[in-house]
């Protein structure tokens, strides 16, 4: 099991650019009793409501939306990235609705105030759900962004979450 320390949100002094969008993350979260993840590359960090927040963007088909939506929070994870770059891959390219692929991976599930992360993680972000919209097509400004990324309408849901803690080992 991972020994992991709660830091302060102003030490928390690691590029999002780098966590997210080239060493991914996994969200998780868990409904009534069962935990699925899924790799992401799209989300950010900052500060909303007068709260410090993550913010996440979950395909509306992917199976794990409906864990974010049937609970409190969700945990962001993230790893060393070159040694977890095939697990990673594998976790955000196989569905959980059509194996276990959380004990495939062989990653170990704990838990902070209900929130399922990974031992094996180097930092987790503990989030806490505030806000859910729809991103909608006829909200694009630039028209090309539709088209590139959403030939398929398989359109993301953004959510803002509170983080509540954030743990390093």
């Amino acid at each position: 099991m991972n020994k992991f320390q709660l830091i302060d949100p102003d030490l928390f002094d690691f590029s999002p650019f780098r966590l997210i969008g080239k060493d991914w993350m996994l969200i998780t979260a868990e409904k009534e009793g069962k935990i699925n993840s899924m790799t992401a590359s799209w989300g950010g960090l900052g500060v909303i409501w007068g709260k410090n927040c993550a913010f996440i963007f979950v395909r509306r088909s992917r199976y794990t939306k409906e864990f974010i939506d049937g609970s409190d929070g969700f945990s962001l994870s993230f790893f060393d990235h070159e040694k977890y770059k095939k697990l990673l891959t594998y976790m955000g390219s196989v569905s959980g609705r059509n194996e276990d692929k959380i004990s495939k991976s062989g990653l170990t599930i704990s838990h902070y105030e209900g929130i399922p992360y990974y031992d094996e993680a180097s930092k987790i972000l503990i989030c806490k759900k505030m806000y859910c919209q729809p991103i909608c097509p006829e909200n694009f400004i630039f028209k090309e962004i539709d088209d590139q990324w959403y030939k398929d309408k398989d359109y993301h849901d953004l959510y803002i979450g509170e983080i509540i803690a954030i743990l390093k080992s």
